[in-house]
């Protein structure tokens, strides 16, 4: 599961100005994702979440305090993990994260061995929503409830 790359992550935090440098940036000058963060309950258990599920790979955090962990999730970029919630979010599913990968298939085996449910875009459990243009999707919340899209969209 180790082929997952960042799709779209944007609206979870990177606005814009109308400046005319910001306005190039927008254009794809001179701009890119850093990373997303996430509050979390349970540091440890979202840890493995995103390991052994998601399949992704930590990388060294500076703060070295226990309540960071921090994984590559593209070209530098990265995905931030810090603890500290209270209760897991009710997040909407508009409000996701977007990881392709190159074996949907093991991904939805993965989960199904774990018991988490994923769900197509109309909510029916177990099911894939396959898209007009035949990519494949699937959606499921990590243990806090962020909402998490895995397709098949994979380009190496």
């Amino acid at each position: 599961m180790k082929c997952f790359v960042l799709a779209a992550a944007l609206a979870l935090g990177c606005f814009f100005t109308h400046s005319p440098v910001m306005a190039q940036q927008k254009a794809g000058k001179n701009i890119r994702i850093n990373h997303v963060a996430l509050y979390v309950t349970n540091l440890a258990k979202s840890t493995t979440f995103y390991k052994e599920v998601v399949g992704l790979d930590t990388i060294p955090e500076p703060f070295h305090d226990g309540k960071h962990t921090w994984f590559s999730i593209g070209d530098k970029a990265h995905l931030h993990l810090i603890e500290g919630r209270h209760q897991p979010t009710e997040g909407e599913k508009n409000t996701h994260l977007c990881f392709s990968t190159g074996n949907l298939d093991a991904l939805i085996t993965t989960l199904t061995s774990r018991k988490i449910a994923y769900e197509n875009w109309a909510g029916q459990t177990g099911s894939v929503t396959k898209r007009v243009d035949g990519i494949r999707q699937i959606w499921f919340r990590d243990p806090d409830g962020y909402w998490i899209e895995a397709n098949d969209d994979f380009q190496p």
